[in-house]
């Protein structure tokens, strides 16, 4: 008896994997200025990066990091009956997984892993990997293979709605440090892929790119140009009508920090812009000699230099 009523609150939906969490995705965001995305209170003093959410506002992956970049794994929350349930993705929990991302259908997820290619190799460099939703479950996820991963390590993908993918790699071959990198989709097989414009890639820095599903904006971050706040900051470059894309320019104060950051994302039905930032609320010094009860209060804050997901209004990154 108690496995046919079980059966039947899972066929009305009432029972679901995952632990009940107290999060909740606003209507809208402010436009005035970011503010900080309020996880459920788990991960209040954990470093928390990357963000995506499904086309339909109710499935959503994000990344927590361990201390000195140990570990890193995917957390999963998803909504049902207007209740989000908070657990680990069912891909991760083994490796060190992260920066998730949807395609536009939000049948598929692609994400970087340094997981081992089978079962009886040993963990390599970080690769991208991809999963599909097949009957509302993920998939075993599957290596993009030997065009796109090689012996360096490929992070951060962006897929657009032509099922070109866009990555971040530190090539031997790149204009810069790091790149950004784009190969199409084309008869079922990924092509060699290229540095993109030279309007990006610097001989700097240039990493993590949100591309728009449309492939018309890309959205990265970039470190040590004249322009930059003192960290590494977001950049936004627009194509134009030739198909080249224009001069990158810094999102500006609003947005960026004088700390990293990193992991940009636009929601599909443009609401939301989230990203990444160590910024703090620290400070390099105090007047008044702290003691056991200020420091660990000062130490505990939620903006205390580790990972954090903030959001603002995407008009004001679109406009």
């Amino acid at each position: 008896m108690k496995k046919i009523i079980l059966c039947l609150l899972l066929l009305k939906g009432v029972v679901y994997a995952g632990k009940p969490s107290n999060f909740k995705l606003p209507l809208v965001v402010s436009k005035d200025s970011v503010e900080i995305v309020r996880l459920p209170k788990d991960f209040d003093h954990l470093s928390v990066r990357d963000f995506t959410i499904s086309p339909k506002n109710d499935e959503i992956f994000f990344t927590v990091e361990s201390n000195k970049n140990t570990i890193a794994t995917i957390m999963h929350m998803i909504k049902k009956n207007g209740k989000w349930y908070l657990d680990v993705a069912p891909f991760s929990g083994n490796f060190y997984d992260l920066e998730a991302t949807f395609t536009p259908d939000g049948n598929s997820l692609f994400f970087a892993s340094n997981r081992p290619l089978d079962s009886d190799s040993t963990i390599k460099d970080f690769d991208i990997w991809k999963t599909d939703k097949i009957n509302g479950v993920w998939q075993t996820p599957k290596n993009l293979g030997n065009v796109i991963n090689t012996e360096a390590d490929e992070f951060y993908p962006a897929i657009t709605n032509s099922g070109t993918l866009y990555f971040t790699a530190q090539y031997k071959h790149s204009k810069g440090k790091e790149d950004i990198w784009m190969s199409k989709y084309v008869n079922g097989n990924y092509t060699t892929p290229e540095s993109i414009s030279d309007s990006v890639n610097t001989a700097l820095y240039e990493f993590n790119a949100f591309v728009s599903p449309n492939d018309s904006i890309i959205i990265f971050t970039s470190c040590g140009r004249s322009d930059d706040l003192g960290g590494c900051d977001l950049y936004i470059s627009k194509k134009e009508a030739n198909g080249i894309w224009s001069k990158a320019k810094n999102l500006g104060s609003k947005i960026n920090s004088d700390k990293l950051d990193y992991c940009p994302y636009i929601s599909f039905d443009n609401k939301f812009f989230v990203f990444t930032s160590n910024r703090t609320k620290l400070q390099k010094s105090y007047k008044q000699k702290l003691n056991i009860d200020t420091f660990l209060k000062e130490m505990q804050q939620v903006q205390n230099g580790k990972g954090n997901l903030y959001w603002i209004n995407a008009d004001e990154v679109l406009k």
